[in-house]
């Protein structure tokens, strides 16, 4: 779920700052849109897929490609998280025209920034027990 909200507030932002016009100061650009950092919830929702197909099939080969992908949505998280402190962090000044959407891109950043820790949180969790799940299936 968490996935596709990161799609969405990605789709959202592409929209918010498609319709900015070129002022003075310029338009706002954070890194964060630059990178398509909301767009990684694709690999969240890839790796929740992993996991589902893992659970249903708990052979070796599903079980570490869901541990593979939980392994990388915590990288993901991280360094999503890390780009958004550096985004919040500093404000450039932009065109007063621009104002009102780069203030609501901020916001959305801010929102998108408290989900990452739950994302890390799960993949984390996932990791864990796939960890788990690999030593026993070693042992049987």
């Amino acid at each position: 779920m968490l996935g596709i909200f990161h799609v969405f507030m990605w789709y959202f932002l592409l929209i918010l700052y498609m319709g900015q016009i070129k002022g003075v100061f310029g338009k706002y650009e954070p890194i964060t849109y630059k990178t398509g950092c909301s767009l990684w919830g694709i690999i969240f929702i890839i790796a929740g897929v992993s996991i589902i197909r893992a659970a249903w099939h708990p052979n070796q080969g599903p079980v570490t490609c869901a541990l593979v992908m939980n392994i990388f949505c915590i990288i993901t998280a991280v360094i999503a998280a890390a780009l958004t402190i550096v985004e919040l962090s500093k404000f450039d000044s932009v065109s007063y025209r621009n104002y009102g959407q780069a203030k609501l891109g901020r916001e959305v950043s801010r929102i998108l920034l408290s989900t990452y820790p739950l994302e890390f949180a799960i993949a984390l969790t996932y990791s864990i027990y796939g960890c788990i799940g690999l030593v026993i299936h070693e042992t049987v």
